[in-house]
């Protein structure tokens, strides 16, 4: 039998969608499996202890979605969190331990070598996790294992990730408590594609999900909204790296949706570029009932935009609005303020042009999270290797160590970069700000508040049935 955890604890609580299709292959390949799903516990520990009180499990897999709160300045890291969690998971049972998910997929190699479990599996688990178990009770060719880590005799060994392309997945959606999620976390997960095919300096997405795209058909798309349905789960987020990357396949989605007229009994909302984007999608995403769009704007400033090796111009962003616009859906731009380059010059630039072309809200994000395997990687290391780490900020002390929180704001913003991006925006309502340091009193938590994690005005919506994205949720309270 295989055991699966949940360790992501987060609140909201976040659907643990990656456990459910994983789930569903292990299952479709004949092991039985079960589901132990710390999220929705009030004593994970309590939890662990009296499900392996009656259960010996041949393999427990761990599904670890997020190493930290991705925010500076909580920098809340949840990887010796995962650690307790296997000790816990150890004084019970003798099975051995895998972990996976998109957390660990990023950090493979240092998680591994923290926790000191027996396996580690890197990228996509579907075809993994049944490998593992085949190999477990056959020969021990771990090798054949795609995305494997584990040791030999001391010796480390990493086999390359598995990335089906094109992909497939378990539509019933029926391994995890969706309906408990959808009314504790206010909306449920899924995907239409893993991979990007994109360059940007920052993103982690490609470490966890391959540098390709990997689609799936449209047609089992919507088998598995409509599986959700079944489950009165209406209100849906659309897990992908970038809905619109490719447009020609998040077309397809929407028409198939259309097809079916599912856009007369969901809402959903998405991630997107500003670009490619145009009236044909727009109009086919909001019959197919997309009511918000998450756009990465990351700046307005066309020399950032290409620092961050985006490919969108500032006119696409408003372009973007525009679309929304006439279409009746919400709009969300994201900005990512203080990296390589950024001057305050190119903040006042973006956060102008911003409210020039009125979105409904905007976030302000400061800080650039460092991740392994990155451009951003390769320029902190040369910066520290010239002994300057004045633009690095992190809560720990010794030499870098990317697995935990480290973050890169430009120096040129000044000692205070938080409270000069908040005197730019100056109290305009559209605007998520940055947060000051966690000892303030501007971080005890409201719906300016863009840190997702324990926000209770937002947990507090939710329990009173708000749903939907949780910036539409908290834009929506702003303006109550």
């Amino acid at each position: 039998m295989l055991t699966l955890i949940n360790t992501n604890t987060m609140d909201p609580a976040i659907g643990p969608i990656g456990l459910d299709y994983v789930a569903a292959s292990t299952q479709q390949a004949g092991i039985e499996t079960e589901a132990l799903d710390l999220g929705l516990v009030d004593e994970p520990t309590q939890a662990i202890r009296e499900y392996f009180s009656d259960r010996n499990p041949e393999l427990v897999g761990l599904s670890f979605r997020n190493a930290d709160d991705c925010f500076w300045p909580s920098a809340d890291w949840f990887v010796p969190g995962l650690k307790d969690c296997i000790e816990t998971i150890r004084s019970v049972t003798d099975a051995p331990i895998v972990l996976g998910g998109v957390g660990y997929s990023i950090f493979a190699e240092p998680i591994y070598k923290y926790t000191n479990v027996e396996f580690g599996i890197c990228g996509d688990g579907e075809v993994a996790l049944p490998s593992l178990i085949h190999q477990l009770r056959g020969s021990k060719r771990f090798a054949d294992v795609p995305g494997l880590i584990w040791r030999d005799n001391g010796t480390l060994h990493m086999n390359p990730p598995s990335w089906p392309d094109p992909i497939s997945l378990g539509t019933d959606r029926s391994f995890i408590d969706n309906g408990t999620y959808f009314k504790r976390g206010g909306q449920c997960g899924l995907e239409t594609k893993r991979g990007c095919n994109r360059n940007c300096i920052y993103c982690a997405d490609p470490l966890a999900k391959g540098n390709r795209l990997r689609l799936r058909k449209p047609a089992e798309v919507a088998d598995e909204v409509e599986a959700l349905l079944s489950q009165g789960i209406d209100v849906l987020h659309i897990c992908d790296s970038e809905f619109n990357v490719s447009k020609d396949h998040a077309l397809a989605v929407s028409e198939e949706f259309n097809r079916r007229s599912l856009g007369d009994k969901i809402r959903w909302y998405t991630y997107m570029l500003p670009s490619p984007f145009d009236a044909g999608l727009a109009e086919a995403m909001a019959r197919a009932g997309c009511v918000g769009i998450d756009f990465t704007g990351d700046s307005a400033c066309e020399p950032m935009l290409r620092m961050y090796r985006q490919q969108h111009h500032r006119d696409d962003l408003a372009t973007a609005v525009t679309l929304c616009r006439q279409n009746g859906m919400a709009v969300m731009i994201d900005l990512l303020l203080g990296g390589p380059g950024e001057i305050p010059q190119t903040v006042r630039e973006t956060i102008d042009f911003i409210k020039k072309i009125n979105p409904d809200c905007a976030g302000a994000t400061l800080g650039m999270r460092v991740y392994p395997r990155t451009t951003m990687e390769t320029l902190v290391s040369e910066e520290v290797r010239s002994g300057k780490e004045s633009n690095i900020r992190r809560k720990y002390k010794g030499p870098i160590d990317l697995l935990q929180p480290t973050f890169y704001i430009s120096e040129a913003l000044g000692e205070r970069p938080a409270e000069f991006v908040r005197d730019l925006i100056a109290g305009d309502q559209r605007f998520f700000e940055p947060a000051v340091e966690v000892d303030s009193q501007n971080d005890e938590g409201d719906a300016a508040n863009y840190n997702y994690n324990e926000n209770l005005p937002l947990t507090q919506a939710i329990q009173h049935g708000a749903r939907g994205a949780y910036w539409d949720i908290l834009r929506k309270l702003r303006n109550t």
